[in-house]
């Protein structure tokens, strides 16, 4: 693993702790941005495996499904989870009026903690020594 994939896979972990905070507050939406934000650096950091970066949200989903999903690397329902949960990022982030209900935040940080095991399965866990 480089030392950014380990960067990343420690920012994915970030993100899922914050996320598991704002859903004990009761910010839905908020946690549901932050949990679509651990499974996007997961994703990053596996695209990295591969010697692949990119500059948009929507590259990176994209590759991800094209790179591990279609290819059965890993099941296709992760590239699933990640657009769920950049629709709920977005509506949480950018709508106003709307709220993202519990039950959805609480699916985008199980699929969150199921991206991160899957991360460290295929890269390692991220140390220090990374």
């Amino acid at each position: 693993m480089t030392e950014k994939q380990a960067a990343l896979l420690t920012k994915a972990r970030a993100s899922l702790q914050g996320a598991e905070a704002l859903m004990r507050i009761r910010l839905y939406g908020f946690a549901a941005s932050r949990g679509y934000y651990a499974m996007f650096y997961v994703a990053e950091a596996l695209l990295l495996s591969r010697n692949l970066e990119f500059s948009s949200h929507a590259g990176v989903i994209s590759a991800f499904g094209r790179e591990f999903g279609r290819t059965g690397e890993v099941p296709p329902e992760y590239h699933r989870f990640i657009m769920d949960a950049q629709e709920r990022r977005l509506m949480a982030d950018y709508e106003t009026g709307v709220e993202v209900a519990r039950e959805k935040a609480e699916l985008v940080l199980a699929h969150a903690r199921q991206f991160l095991k899957l991360g460290e399965k295929m890269l390692g866990p991220a140390t220090a020594e990374s």
